[in-house]
């Protein structure tokens, strides 16, 4: 970040997106018997949106850990949090200084579904469960195809207005 301050408004912000990241992804969540949908990946999208990869990326990881270690499901396993960096990235490098349109949400969507969420957090599931990765991706592909329209939907919505409202925000002198 050579030239570029980091100003309190991006601290505070970044401090709560993670926050938000960690009640998202481990408290509000839909449920139902075959599909998890959690949203913990807006608050990540937002930072992406408006800072960029770097943050994003900094701030999904720094939300995975606290997450993990306030409300764990088990034993902390560094793979999440990896794949946590990489969905920041992802948002990040499709969603940053760009029009967020609802095919750009898909795309980002879409990567983040298919490439983090379905290979490599299967790939990290095998060592904790000791299935096979057949096994395990087959059962979960379709939560992921599934979720991406809908990510997407959300994405482009929060866009239109959390992001709008505070782009066009003013401060009273």
């Amino acid at each position: 970040m050579k030239g570029k301050k980091i100003s309190t408004e991006k601290t505070v912000i970044m401090g709560f997106m993670i926050a938000l990241a960690v009640v998202l992804s481990k408290l509000v969540s839909i449920n139902m018997s075959f599909l998890r949908i959690g949203f913990g990946f807006l608050p990540i999208a937002i930072l992406a949106i408006l800072y960029g990869p770097l943050w994003a990326c900094i701030g999904y990881a720094i939300a995975d850990v606290i997450g993990g270690f306030l409300f764990p499901t088990g034993a902390y396993f560094p793979g999440f949090t990896l794949s946590a960096f990489l969905t920041g990235v992802l948002f990040g490098l499709v969603l940053y200084k760009k029009e967020v349109t609802f095919l750009r949400a898909l795309i980002a969507s879409a990567l983040v579904c298919l490439v983090v969420n379905l290979l490599i957090n299967t790939y990290w599931l095998t060592f904790i469960i000791g299935k096979g990765f057949t096994v395990l991706i087959a059962s979960r592909a379709v939560k992921e195809i599934i979720a991406i329209p809908i990510m997407a939907l959300l994405i482009v919505a929060v866009d239109k207005t959390v992001l709008k409202a505070y782009r066009n925000r003013s401060y009273a002198s």
